[in-house]
């Protein structure tokens, strides 16, 4: 009796999203267990995600049903403990200062090279690919990195910064396409490893390093998927250490997903299953670090390019899980499914956003054009 009633709460809820218990259509939630509904009811977002993991529940278009939840702002009705507390942490401390900054290398992007090399495509890119004329994924990320480049007026010559360089591909294709020399930090050993292999004969080098102990100066400076780890307590001074390394003359390009709302923390699930300490900065939050720091010169958005490129990473994961090694199991697939998926969604309703900024320490002389 009790579950019936929980279960006829939560299709009330869902109703609002055009979203039936049971249903037949691709978006429609299909209860496996019928303990769900109290489970959704008291637990948020972290409960949502969770039950999926668990097996809980099903939906034959997983991002369609995410992407009608978050239209009708659902998350916004239901709160659980877990988002409470993150709110409170986040306030009382620096998340994502000293030891805090490493958790992601060590639980993210240290997962294994394999599981995203299979998701990634050729280019181990792990960012948001540029899809105004590209046909495919790999495109989309060459267009992404040349357009970075271009951004940057890179030149022969020059030296490149990379905070939180990744894999290593913006290093490599800027030292080969546009004859720079390069540095590049990262907080993960797996990413690094693979990074100094991958620009092995190149004027680059690697460095597993917080960015915080950044030294030296540099004609140009690059950061793609980065910021998104480095908390608003820490802007003003990561934008100062950019400020520092940065020649009087130079450009420095900030690459990062973005919310609408001001915020201290991210979704609890995310928290604790994808990006542990992460959260997304807001325009306000951006703009106040900013200031007395760098002059805005451009400020691009092309948020809805980031849905086409979660697809086609679903798309190459999917099709490659048979070949993956055994550590990742079942409930593994279905976590890397549901982040993939509630991401797709995000963008799709655009409640958050992808941006790429363009700064200079005093003002480009006679005014900056963007390429695009």
């Amino acid at each position: 009796m009790g579950e019936d009633r929980f279960r006829d709460r939560l299709q009330a809820l869902l109703a609002e999203a055009d979203v039936r218990v049971d249903g037949v259509r691709p978006w429609d939630l299909r209860l496996r267990d019928p303990g769900v509904p109290a489970r959704l009811l008291s637990g948020g977002s972290l409960a949502l995600g969770e039950s999926y993991m668990d097996g809980g529940w099903d939906a034959d278009s997983l991002d369609g049903l995410l992407q009608r939840l978050l239209a009708a702002h659902l998350e916004r009705r239901v709160h659980g403990f877990a988002d409470l507390r993150l709110a409170v942490l986040a306030r009382l401390f620096n998340l994502q200062h000293g030891r805090r900054a490493h958790v992601v290398g060590e639980r993210h992007y240290d997962l294994g090279n394999d599981l995203y090399a299979a998701m990634l495509g050729k280019r181990m890119v792990y960012s948001c690919g540029y899809w105004r004329t590209a046909g495919d994924l790999d495109a989309a990320q060459e267009a992404k990195l040349d357009l970075c480049c271009r951004k940057l007026g890179l030149r022969p010559g020059m030296s490149l910064l990379d905070i939180g360089c990744g894999w290593g591909e913006m290093l490599r294709f800027a030292a080969q396409r546009y004859g720079v020399s390069g540095k590049g930090v990262t907080i993960s050993r797996e990413q690094a490893a693979y990074a100094r292999d991958l620009c092995a004969g190149l004027p680059v080098e690697i460095r597993v390093q917080d960015y915080r102990e950044l030294d030296g100066t540099f004609d140009r400076i690059v950061s793609i998927g980065m910021f998104e780890h480095v908390g608003v307590k820490n802007y003003e001074a990561y934008f100062d250490l950019a400020r520092r390394c940065l020649a009087p003359d130079g450009l420095f390009l900030l690459h990062t997903i973005g919310g609408n709302i001001s915020r201290m923390h991210t979704d609890p699930w995310i928290a604790k299953y994808i990006f542990p300490n992460s959260m997304l900065p807001s325009a306000a939050q951006l703009a106040a670090a900013l200031e007395g720091r760098f002059v805005i010169e451009d400020w691009h958005s092309f948020g809805a390019d980031y849905d086409r490129t979660l697809q086609a990473w679903r798309d190459n994961i999917e099709a490659a899980w048979t070949t993956l090694p055994a550590r990742y199991d079942e409930r593994f697939r279905r976590m890397w499914r549901y982040y993939l998926s509630a991401s797709m969604a995000s963008f799709r309703v655009r409640l958050i956003q992808l941006w790429q900024l363009v700064l200079s320490p005093r003002g480009v002389a006679g005014g900056y054009v963007a390429p695009r």
